[in-house]
């Protein structure tokens, strides 16, 4: 018996210590290019978390962990804030309503459906890059119509899955706001941030997170988006557009198989 219950402690902690290495790794991609949920969400269901608590603990670990990454952005001012009130009330709300959504339907519908819009995402991504060298100055068009509907819509998909948002979020704002990727890179975290918590209240409220455990993984993702937004402040493009090509794909392939195959 003793035997047996030392085993179950081993496995548990490798467990944990699994999780606390996806988290950091999660926490670095999703700082430079978003999508942390690519790595959390299929690591929380392999360590054998049912869905619906692997979405929640999710915007655990990533509601905290993309702190450090703006508080590294603000701190070298890259956070485009003229912008950021338009779209936060629309990035919360969505994702709470995506959330409510996401508890009422059968995960693997929200799968295939998911599978079939990536290629939008990545369609977007090989577009051509404006001059990431001139000042940005957003159109009123943008940040007053634009903006809010783009960010209702990611917020939406963050609440209702998850996986790519920040992808999602930085290739909306270069494209459609037109700003550069390093500022959308940065901005982005703040909406980010807007949808966590819009999609953290209603999973909280359903009971779909494990706090104690996730005490450690928050860490490491706080550690992980600190590194990253720094290499990115350093790097810049360079470094982003290939990680939110790899990030995209990932998902593309995982769901595919998933779901799919």
């Amino acid at each position: 018996m003793f035997i047996e219950g030392s085993l179950l402690a081993d496995y548990l902690l490798i467990g944990v210590l699994v999780l606390v290495f996806a988290s950091f790794i999660a926490g670095f991609l999703d700082a430079v290019a978003g999508g942390a949920g690519l790595i959390l969400v299929p690591a929380f269901i392999l360590t054998g978390m049912p869905p619906q608590l692997a979405l929640g603990q999710e915007k655990l670990v990533s509601t905290l962990g993309t702190l450090s990454a703006i508080y590294n952005y603000f701190k070298n001012s890259k956070i485009v804030w003229k912008v950021v009130g338009y779209g936060i009330p629309t990035a919360l709300l969505g994702a709470y309503i995506g959330g409510k959504v996401i508890l009422a339907i059968d995960e693997a519908m929200v799968g295939k459906i998911i599978f079939f819009l990536i290629p939008i995402g990545l369609i977007f991504s090989f577009m051509p890059k404006k001059d990431n060298n001139i000042t940005y100055q957003p159109n009123r068009k943008d940040i007053m119509v634009v903006l809010p509907l783009v960010c209702f819509a990611v917020g939406f998909y963050d609440g209702f899955f998850g996986p790519g948002t920040g992808s999602m979020l930085i290739l909306a704002l270069h494209f459609l706001i037109h700003m550069p990727l390093v500022a959308s890179s940065a901005t982005s975290k703040i909406f980010n941030l807007a949808s966590n918590i819009g999609a953290f209240v209603v999973f909280f409220m359903a009971g779909k997170m494990a706090f104690l455990i996730g005490v450690p993984m928050v860490l490491a993702s706080i550690i992980g988006n600190y590194i990253g937004s720094h290499i990115t402040l350093k790097s810049g493009d360079k470094i982003i557009k290939p990680l939110i090509l790899a990030s995209i794909a990932i998902l593309f392939v995982s769901l595919g198989i998933k779901y799919i195959w």
